[in-house]
């Protein structure tokens, strides 16, 4: 599948990650979800941990706000931040109490080793560096979702059980979300780094950071199918 039109640096940074990118974007656990073989307890698992990655992936996204240099930045990220804690979160938890999980149990759960890795580099990504570098490590989660959803709205079996999880990440208003963020990243790396991303000297190590962050998308796809 080519790129959904995300933005220039996703594009750059998605084709310099490559290998990786591909092993994230069509990990086992993605076709699992497509043709619904997906054992339920590992998907569960999943959610459980995904919702304890929010709470960290809002944390990061709060620091966004700290770090903007501007107000649409602020706003954006803002929006962000509201869209986690207010519904995706809270979609999370209605999931969960229909397979008998409360909030409660959601909000104390253990995080797994390849949770905290993942969402913690994300935050040292921020808080070490600057709204670029938080970019970075932020968008292969944001876009990554987005560009499975498409893949799987394309190719997945139409009765799989996890259509509702599909229909999210394809449907029209993520899809929106995806490219309103692509775009103000793309803003938010030209004021700090110059229109020619490429030949910028910090172009390379926010490249990287990019790529591992996507190596821990991986890690915690398996960490998911890992409990099947």
């Amino acid at each position: 599948m080519s790129a959904p039109d995300y933005g220039r640096a996703f594009g750059l940074w998605r084709a310099r990650a490559g290998e990786d990118w591909e092993a994230y974007v069509d990990h086992a656990f993605v076709k699992g979800l497509g043709d619904g073989t997906l054992p339920r307890g590992a998907y569960l698992h999943y959610l459980v941990q995904d919702y304890v990655f929010l709470v960290h992936f809002s944390r990061a996204w709060a620091l966004a706000v700290v770090k903007s240099e501007t107000l649409e930045e602020m706003k954006a990220a803002a929006a962000t931040v509201d869209g986690l804690v207010n519904h995706e979160m809270a979609h999370h938890v209605e999931i969960c109490a229909a397979e008998g999980i409360s909030e409660a149990q959601l909000f104390a759960a253990t995080e797994s080793p390849a949770n905290l890795s993942y969402t913690r580099y994300v935050m040292d990504a921020g808080l070490s560096g600057d709204f670029a570098d938080l970019m970075a490590a932020l968008m292969p989660c944001v876009l990554g979702y987005g560009e499975i959803g498409l893949r799987l709205a394309a190719t997945s079996t139409p009765d799989t059980q996890y259509r509702e999880w599909i229909d999210t990440y394809a449907g029209e208003a993520y899809q929106q979300l995806c490219r309103d963020t692509g775009a103000m990243c793309d803003a938010s790396l030209a004021r700090r780094i110059g229109n020619d991303f490429e030949a910028a000297p910090r172009w390379a190590r926010l490249s990287e950071r990019f790529t591992m962050a996507t190596r821990l998308e991986v890690g915690f796809w398996q960490m998911g199918l890992d409990e099947s």
